[in-house]
């Protein structure tokens, strides 16, 4: 048990360097042979102990060298410069997997295979997220840019809709698929894709893991 009480209720985009679907939701390998992701996350309520983190974002770069569990992972954690200096040790804590159960939330199930953490950077953050529609935006000045948008029927060019549910996942228990396209300028960890994967879901995490509709 977590000798912080915390919970969030926050809007997921997240995006990776591997085809539609992203393989790792249903325990395969990675596409290109390696992992690639940017992830943004906007609380929409929340606290960490006393600390309120509504409202709070921030956007994670992450990368390994091949599949997620073999490891030598590189993580980068970039911080909303409207934070205050109390919700960026929260929100640093939560990306690091801290103050959860094992295996309980992605970020904690990551620090087991992450062997490289940079220092955060606090940086203006535009994030956008609208989960029904499929569509999503995560920018930071100088560093990244990433875009999220509804996968397209290749030969109509119409919309087309894949929701998956993970009943005991860690990372969410409903997500939209899309495609993203994402970009670095300069960054610690180098991504650049189009046509990549991107989900989009609506989250509710405690230190005990994923709560579950």
């Amino acid at each position: 048990m977590s000798p912080v009480d915390w919970k969030i209720e926050a809007t997921d985009f997240t995006t990776c360097n591997c085809d539609f679907s992203c393989p790792c939701q249903f325990n395969a390998l990675p596409t290109h042979g390696d992992c690639r992701a940017a992830v943004g996350m906007r609380i929409d309520r929340g606290h960490f102990g006393t600390t309120s983190l509504d409202g709070a974002v921030f956007v994670g770069l992450l990368a390994w060298p091949g599949a997620i569990h073999e490891g030598r992972g590189q993580a980068q954690l970039i911080l909303d410069d409207r934070t205050t200096e109390d919700q960026r040790q929260a929100l640093t804590a939560l990306f690091r997997g801290e103050e959860t159960e094992p295996g309980a939330t992605v970020f904690n199930v990551f620090s087991n295979v992450i062997d490289t953490y940079f220092d955060p950077i606090v940086s203006p953050i535009d994030f956008q997220a609208d989960v029904d529609a499929r569509t999503g935006r995560i920018a930071v000045p100088g560093i990244v840019e990433g875009r999220g948008e509804p996968i397209r029927n290749p030969v109509t060019g119409e919309l087309h809709r894949a929701r998956v549910t993970l009943p005991e996942g860690f990372e969410y228990h409903e997500a939209e698929y899309g495609s993203s396209t994402v970009k670095t300028e300069e960054a610690s960890i180098p991504l650049e894709w189009n046509d990549g994967h991107a989900h989009f879901a609506r989250v509710t995490w405690t230190p005990q893991g994923v709560v579950h509709a």
